[in-house]
């Protein structure tokens, strides 16, 4: 454990000289191709630093905030789009590198009401608050027990079933993912003084696919996949199929991207050849997104399942997918397995600094 917290500790310090480095050239080099090759090398960087962790908890994490967002970040950045560009000033250093080293989207504030008659009144809309726009501290307290309820099941594996198991697992990342990125939030919103979006908004309560992966589940990556791949490939084929069709081949370059950074994340974690099972399960829910989206269309909300059948449904397809086609690469590397061991060994190294810091 201490070789993989060094280890982690010089990956970040990369990490942060790089975006400094990052932050200075577009000081001197124009937004386009020209800024796109400069970053090209930070970019390539930001790939092999997971290489150097072995660990799920920081080198999954580590990989998923600089191997994918990080650099998506950048190459929006490079042509003067995304959270790392402003076009009324430019963002300080310190901005910067929390916009681009971490999970979080800054909450915009709604645009104002214009007032005809009285434009000179024209007043905002209130700006969310922290009540109103995040969840109670109550909502996370209740999952944190569960959290460690999921723990101590897995030392029982061998007396459950295998599918049983799996679905425990697919509890645990998602409490664990929900939790990491609101404690990021939460240390950022205290330092920054930034209001943020909350990172999931209850996927549990979707109403249908196209709202469980669009608006409830893991709102921080579909927030960068809209800029980096949806808008492109959408106005890329509106001249060549039109408007009305090219959402489709947006939604599947979508999914197809998404499903190629969770093989290179799964790599980073269990370091094992792709077998492209998780690009072909988002591949599947793009296929039935883009089907959802089209019909909606045709029908013009003429006709309109209840949202707890299309909602239940949805939530069932996810479920009986991902049992499928995500979690077996996942168990493939023994995750459970290597989770158990990581907790037990960050527990004892906190018990062996405390004890040393006794002495």
């Amino acid at each position: 454990m201490e070789g993989e917290i060094r280890n982690g500790i010089v990956v970040w310090i990369t990490v942060l000289t790089s975006l400094c480095y990052c932050h200075t050239i577009a000081k001197f080099i124009p937004k386009g191709t020209t800024r796109l090759f400069s970053l090209l090398p930070i970019i390539f960087l930001f790939l092999s630093l997971p290489l150097k962790l072995t660990t799920i908890h920081l080198g999954s994490t580590t990989a998923f905030f600089i191997a994918w967002l990080a650099n998506f970040k950048l190459l929006l950045f490079a042509f003067g789009k995304g959270p790392l560009s402003s076009s009324n000033s430019p963002i300080t250093l310190r901005h910067f590198i929390l916009f681009a080293c971490l999970p979080i989207k800054v909450q915009q504030p709604p645009a104002p009401t214009p007032n005809p008659k009285k434009p000179q009144e024209t007043k905002f809309q209130k700006y969310p608050s922290h009540q109103n726009s995040h969840k109670s501290p109550l909502n996370y307290g209740t999952k944190i027990p569960v959290l460690a309820l999921l723990v101590n099941v897995y030392k029982y594996k061998e007396l459950i079933h295998p599918k049983v198991i799996l679905v425990f697992y697919c509890l645990y990342i998602y409490i664990m993912l929900e939790l990491l990125l609101v404690i990021v939030a939460a240390l950022v919103r205290a330092v920054a003084r930034l209001e943020l979006e909350p990172p999931f908004n209850e996927p549990h309560h979707s109403t249908s696919l196209q709202n469980f992966w669009g608006r409830r589940w893991n709102l921080i990556v579909s927030g960068i996949l809209r800029p980096t791949v949806y808008h492109p490939v959408r106005l890329i084929f509106s001249r060549l199929i039109g408007k009305k069709w090219a959402l489709v081949p947006a939604v599947l370059a979508t999914f197809f991207v998404s499903g190629v950074m969770h093989e290179l994340i799964f790599y980073y974690a269990g370091r094992l050849r792709p077998t492209w099972e998780v690009t072909c399960f988002f591949l599947i829910h793009g296929v039935f997104v883009a089907t959802e989206i089209v019909i909606k269309k045709e029908l013009n909300g003429k006709l309109r399942l209840p949202a707890v059948v299309s909602g239940s449904a949805a939530i069932a397809f996810v479920v009986v997918t991902a049992l499928w086609l995500f979690f077996p690469p996942v168990m493939r590397f023994n995750a459970d397995t290597k989770v158990l061991r990581e907790i037990a060994d960050i527990k004892g190294f906190i018990k062996d600094a405390f004890g040393a810091s006794n002495i």
